[in-house]
């Protein structure tokens, strides 16, 4: 099961510090901690989501706020690996759909590098190999998923199976972070409190998200 809010927030399942100080939220504490959850082939990572939290970890660093990073893969499994995440990180240069959409919008360097450092520490998620694919497993993703599953009609739970079956028919790993916190997709960003409690989940673009970092360091 997914954390809730409120509840204590479980530690990053990182299988290695690419960059910075290995570190998790139990050893945090005492701090408002914010984690950016991306992959390395998101153009949007790069256009909103990591750009805000480096905004955010400059602006409140010093009132006790700690920005980590976390890099994931729920598809594209053959760009978003730790090698391409150690290139990011050592040379700055990005791949794929990132390099792709960035180069369009005129956002990169040359040798295509991005035009910021990421400041803060990074590591890369906990990937296992699936294995074959079962009915259990299939009905394992749907509850944890969708509760009500249940009470669909026989025809809507037909047709949401077939659709869950084909999709984890290509899903090759699990990225454990991202589906313990039960993530929607990338850039997403989790908000802990100073005494480790998980206090907000967001997808996507969030104008929102300082008003609630600037919230959790004034309690």
């Amino acid at each position: 099961m997914a954390p809730l809010i409120g509840e204590k927030a479980p530690n990053l399942a990182v299988s290695q510090w690419i960059q910075g100080k290995p570190t998790n939220i139990d050893q945090e504490r005492g701090n408002v901690i914010l984690v950016e959850v991306f992959q390395v082939n998101c153009p949007g990572c790069f256009t909103h989501g990591i750009p805000q939290a480096i905004n955010l970890h400059q602006k409140y660093y010093s009132a006790g706020l700690r920005v980590l990073g976390v890099a994931t893969a729920f598809e594209d499994y053959d760009k978003n690996t730790s090698d391409n995440l150690k290139l990011l990180l050592n040379t700055g240069e990005v791949i794929g759909e990132t390099r792709k959409v960035l180069s369009e919008y005129g956002r990169l360097q040359p040798g295509y590098k991005l035009s910021y450092k990421i400041p803060f520490a990074v590591g890369m998620d906990t990937l296992s190999k699936i294995g074959p694919l079962t009915h259990d497993k299939v009905m394992d993703f749907i509850e944890a998923n969708l509760p009500d599953f249940r009470s669909y009609t026989d025809k809507e739970r037909d047709s949401l199976y077939d659709r869950v079956k084909q999709y984890l028919k290509l899903k090759q790993f699990s990225a454990k972070t991202f589906e313990e916190y039960n993530l929607r997709g990338t850039p997403s960003a989790i908000l802990v409190d100073r005494d480790g409690i998980l206090r907000q989940t967001t997808f996507g673009s969030n104008g929102f998200l300082e008003d609630t970092v600037k919230q959790l360091l004034n309690e």
